[in-house]
């Protein structure tokens, strides 16, 4: 028996609606009861906070799925929805328990194996035919604890773990829906709508916490739903593993990026503080929504890619797959350079007895790089086969790629080496820097033709095929050069501690003003746009900011922009301007400062 729309938008509108009801009624009681968290060192909320939310969370969904269980019992899928939801509701008394009496990080952690593995046993119970050997099994059970744990370290800030958690439960409804069974698909929309409804007061700043009973749910549930694919039906072992991966990038991220520099810190893994990538997105400049939309962003970004995966059951999106996870390596080393241990952060990388044999890799050879560049060299060529065939004629080329991709790596990584680029910075990799990554790329493409037609005699090879990998490419590497970059850039402009700085003066004074503002996050100044009496550059757009009119629009950019401070960048600007402009910008509170360049 199938499920129909209507009945799964009934059942998110109806779990938001009980679920928000439900949290109010939590929120107020908690408060006259002293049910509330508050505030420590170690945790990023300032004021005493309600929790227990989780309970709102858990009974809402237990309900919607006892009511599709007892109006559809014979719904497909009805047995595995239960086996979720069962082991789920277990992890919710251990969080329960923890909210009331405390348990230790190993009393949690040996409650999720044991439910992990009855939940196991249960799933192989409903679907005996395909019942897993002892190793899958055992590995089944340590990837369910793991996923519970995610979810309850990513419950670091307000709406952060709600939100990821519906992400991840419609991309799952959405990419396994065939197989999940209706059953398991309208249990993910009921947890949705529940958890929807919750974070109505959990979003910043929150009202009401869900509290480990409810990040333990949601991890049950999260966790349960992602080993139904492999337990329950016959899965493509490397496809499936990388699409439930990228549906939970974020609590693996997350998870994956504290371990791992805790350990490098010399601090405890269970010791909990404000480390986590949210955390350090503020310590960056961003708001706490701001943070919590760009994890959303990055959960709904790998969700996609799941999708295309998991629906095309080919190679195609792999190379797509494999930029994504590079692009999330890439943003996981840029937030580790953020302090986050009073300076202590690679305290113990340093101190290790191979902290010389790193250092050296790191520093004269440039192996990450090396590495970076063998995986993009790979995904642009083989991505430009699948751009330039498809069908019968992509199968008849696929055996010249193979033959020949060997000697296409060799050739181009020797001319990525030889153009310098391993000597340049990524944090000020610009446009100057472009030429290495040309003369790289263009010296791989000709080493490559040269190659082909030597060793090939050119027989299969395509002349379109050369030309789209040579674009692919130098975007690709441009790209992750200028990540650093780009990325402490997009941090200073959001930066809610930057001052919004107006230039008076457009010319190359005020030009490299505004460079260093945007590439210096330590100055906390965020350029919003020149001023300038030449009518040459009025009305033109100079390094992405609007030249307006320093005599006419002087008042109205001020009021456009809500600048902060006002700096003089030109020497030629005369008393009279200056001293009209220093009238206006008292007017409306705003400081105004000369820019002096002096070599002594």
């Amino acid at each position: 028996m199938e499920i129909t729309g209507t009945l799964l938008v009934a059942l998110g509108v109806i779990g938001i609606l009980i679920s928000y009801a439900l949290s109010q009624w939590i929120q107020r009681r908690g408060r006259r009861i002293g049910a509330v968290v508050p505030p420590r060192s170690d945790r990023w909320h300032q004021s005493a906070t309600p929790t227990f939310g989780g309970v709102a969370i858990a009974v809402t969904s237990v309900y919607l799925v006892g009511v599709v269980a007892v109006v559809s019992p014979e719904i497909d899928g009805m047995a595995t929805a239960l086996a979720v939801i069962g082991a789920a509701f277990a992890m919710f008394i251990v969080g329960l328990a923890d909210d009331t009496l405390t348990l230790t990080p190993l009393g949690k952690l040996v409650g999720s194996l044991v439910i992990g593995a009855f939940y196991v046993f249960g799933l192989m119970a409903v679907t005996p035919q395909t019942a897993p050997a002892t190793v899958p099994a055992l590995i089944a059970i340590i990837w369910f604890g793991g996923v519970v744990h995610t979810l309850n370290l990513l419950d670091n800030m307000d709406g952060l773990a709600g939100g990821v958690a519906v992400v991840a439960c419609l991309f799952f409804a959405w990419a396994y829906g065939p197989h999940l069974g209706p059953a398991v698909v309208a249990l993910l929309v009921a947890v949705s709508g529940s958890l929807i409804g919750f974070l109505v007061l959990n979003r910043s700043p929150a009202r009401l916490f869900m509290g480990d009973c409810g990040s333990l749910f949601i991890g049950g549930i999260l966790a349960g739903t992602s080993l139904v694919p492999f337990l329950a039906n016959e899965p493509d072992i490397i496809i499936d593993s990388l699409a439930v991966g990228l549906i939970l990038t974020v609590p693996l991220f997350d998870t994956g990026f504290v371990l791992v520099l805790r350990k490098f810190a010399g601090r405890k893994a269970t010791r909990g503080g404000t480390d986590h990538v949210s955390h350090r997105l503020v310590s960056l400049g961003f708001s706490e929504r701001s943070a919590v939309r760009i994890l959303y962003a990055l959960g709904i970004t790998g969700g996609a890619v799941a999708v295309g995966l998991t629906a095309a059951r080919e190679d195609v999106i792999v190379p797509v797959a494999s930029l994504f996870v590079v692009a999330s390596t890439l943003f996981g080393i840029y937030l580790a350079r953020v302090p986050a241990y009073a300076a202590d952060d690679f305290l113990a990388l340093q101190k290790s007895s191979f902290a010389p044999f790193l250092k050296d890799l790191a520093f004269k050879w440039h192996v990450g790089q090396v590495l970076l560049d063998i995986l993009l060299i790979s995904s642009s060529y083989y991505g430009a086969y699948l751009i330039r065939f498809e069908g019968e004629a992509l199968t008849e080329f696929l055996p010249t790629f193979t033959a020949s991709f060997p000697v296409v790596l060799g050739f181009k990584l020797v001319a990525l080496y030889s153009s310098g680029l391993y000597a340049r910075s990524w944090e000020t990799f610009g446009l100057r820097d472009a030429y290495a990554v040309t003369r790289g790329v263009a010296g791989g493409s000709v080493l490559s033709i040269l190659a082909a037609t030597y060793i090939y005699r050119f027989e299969l090879f395509s002349r379109g095929v050369l030309l789209i990998d040579a674009v692919l490419l130098f975007v690709l590497v441009m790209v992750s050069r200028a990540s650093f970059r780009l990325m402490s850039e997009a941090a200073a402009s959001r930066s809610k501690r930057s001052r919004r700085v107006l230039i008076y003066g457009a010319g190359s004074g005020g030009q490299m003003l505004a460079r260093e503002m945007r590439a210096n996050s330590s100055w906390e100044m965020n350029p919003v746009g020149f001023l300038d009496d030449d009518p040459v550059k009025q009305k033109r757009w100079i390094l992405g900011f609007p030249v307006r009119s320093g005599s006419d629009d002087l008042e109205l950019s001020m009021r456009m922009h809500n600048v902060d401070e006002l700096i003089l960048s030109s020497p030629s600007i005369d008393p009279e301007s200056e001293a009209r402009i220093r009238e206006v910008c008292a007017r409306h509170d705003v400081r105004v400062r000369r820019l002096f360049l002096e070599l002594r």
